[in-house]
């Protein structure tokens, strides 16, 4: 019996023991794996090529968004210098509302700059005569002091000059940070700098410079006229517009960007904010690399990636099947009531071998899906000068109606059986007219007969809409499908929106 005990404890001993040993050779393991990561680590800063400049100075090629300098194609770091404007402008932020930025380069985002890892850049920043405000420059790439915003405070009519060495590789965002901050960021201050590694981008066919911002406006979404910042807004961090390259619509229809299939592309996308983090994403589209937060590792196969406010990332992606992709900001009602959205048109043989779908269909994206919305600019501009016409309206109305309501309701009006009721040849619009733009302000929900068949969903106010919209859509309504006819005024709608609703259910035509 003692025998036995005896051959227990020895092997429970000797278990311990070869449990302990491959733990100690785990932690080893670990240990190592560590210091191999460390040692393979690009070095940041302290390691790289930081001799003198070499050959003559460069003078940067700086462009506007959505275009990319070209590789600086240099296998020695040289003095680059940068030569950018502030410009102060008023500029449409969407379809017939104007809004006055303040640009680095005279555009939202500001210009591109592209340098090269180990570079010496002698940066010149001039303020035009014509500005209000003086303005600097924090470029997140500087090594120093507030990122060269402290030597570059340039008063209006005069231009300021510091010099920085580009020690990390990386895409970087820069911003004005003149006091106060959130506000000059808010107004559009901010671009990407680019810092190629030593050996440079891997080659593509084609790269795009895309910049997401969040926006204040003392009006509503789509509100027209000129539109001034609200800092409360700003502070309480609700904005107005998200938008891609300062403007709704700034990269859809004619704007959109191009590519065919077969081609691999790069974007360089940051934000701006000054407040909302990014959840970028395009749909239809899978990312093979993006280097995150615009640092020198990637991930693969990416679908979503977060950029921070202040920060930027870099996707690459192969396109193999043609359509139109669209680029969004993933926290989704700021896509499609905000402004996030952009259009990637690629051109090239179907693939039905790998997708068999169609074009993406306007009712999917709204009314983002057309090159303009010319109609409610016109629309507006006609309304302020007190020359509107139902004609005018019908034509705005018509343009609202694609991306508001035709998802339910369809293009004919028709409606979905036993779902959204019909709007076309509606007995229910013609026993009151006006309920239309009440249906729209206030929603509807419950059971209702109309053309003599019962619907019961839930039609959610349109509260995004502004007085004028209401009264376009509810016009195009009124005068299309063989319906009455009429029109709502900006003044009708806005009353109606004060008033109440017509409760749950409506009724039989009534």
């Amino acid at each position: 019996m003692r025998s036995s005990i005896h051959v227990l404890c020895a092997a429970a001993i000797a278990l311990l023991a070869l449990s302990g040993c491959r733990a100690d050779k785990a932690e080893t393991a670990a240990a190592e794996a560590a210091k191999a990561a460390a040692t393979n680590g690009t070095g940041g800063s302290l390691k790289g090529d930081f001799g003198p400049p070499q050959g003559q100075p460069v003078n940067a090629i700086l462009t506007s968004p959505p275009h990319v300098p070209p590789p600086t194609g240099r296998t020695k770091p040289a003095k680059v210098i940068v030569e950018l404007n502030v410009v102060e402008k008023e500029m449409q932020i969407a379809e017939g509302v104007s809004y006055t930025f303040w640009t680095f380069g005279g555009t939202v985002p500001g210009s591109f700059i592209r340098v090269r890892q180990g570079d010496t850049v002698q940066f010149h920043l001039r303020n035009m005569p014509d500005s209000k405000m003086p303005h600097n420059i924090d470029l997140h790439g500087v090594t120093g002091p507030g990122g060269g915003a402290a030597s570059s405070f340039t008063a209006p009519g005069h231009v300021t000059r510091f010099t920085f060495k580009a020690l990390n590789a990386g895409l970087f965002v820069y911003h004005c940070a003149t006091a106060p901050v959130g506000m000059h960021i808010a107004n559009g201050m901010y671009g990407l700098i680019l810092v190629e590694p030593p050996e440079g981008m891997p080659p593509v066919d084609r790269e795009y410079y895309v910049m997401q911002g969040d926006f204040y406006t003392t009006g509503k979404y789509r509100e027209k006229g000129h539109q001034n910042f609200d800092m409360q807004k700003g502070i309480d961090e609700n904005p107005t517009y998200v938008l891609f390259n300062g403007a709704e619509g700034a990269l859809t229809g004619d704007n959109a960007l191009k590519a065919n299939t077969g081609e691999n592309v790069r974007l360089y996308v940051g934000n701006g904010g000054p407040n909302l983090v990014s959840s970028f994403h395009v749909i239809g589209e899978i990312f093979d690399k993006v280097w995150f937060e615009g640092g020198t590792r990637f991930n693969e196969n990416v679908q979503t990636t977060l950029i921070p406010s202040g920060g930027a990332a870099i996707m690459d992606f192969h396109l193999e099947v043609p359509g139109s992709y669209v680029l969004v900001d993933h926290s989704i009602f700021r896509a499609f009531n905000k402004g996030a959205l952009a259009i990637l048109k690629a051109d090239g043989a179907e693939r039905p071998d790998i997708y068999s779908g169609k074009e993406v269909d306007a009712m999917y994206i709204g009314d983002q899906a057309n090159p303009n919305l010319a109609a409610v600019g016109a629309a507006a501009k006609a309304a302020s000068t007190g020359d509107l016409t139902v004609e005018d309206q019908i034509k705005a109305g018509e343009a609202l109606f694609a991306g508001t309501c035709s998802t339910c309701h369809q293009a004919n009006g028709e409606g979905m059986p036993g779902v959204f009721p019909p709007l076309a040849k509606s007995d229910f619009i013609a026993a009151d007219p006006k309920r239309v733009a009440t249906i729209i302000t206030h929603g509807l929900q419950g059971p209702v007969t109309v053309n003599g068949k019962d619907y019961n969903s839930v039609m959610p106010p349109m509260a995004q809409l502004t007085d004028d919209e209401v009264a376009n859509i509810s016009t195009y309504v009124l005068n299309s499908w063989g319906n009455p006819g009429g029109h709502v005024t900006k003044e009708e709608a806005a009353e109606i929106r004060k008033g109440p609703g017509i409760g749950t259910g409506g009724g039989e035509g009534h």
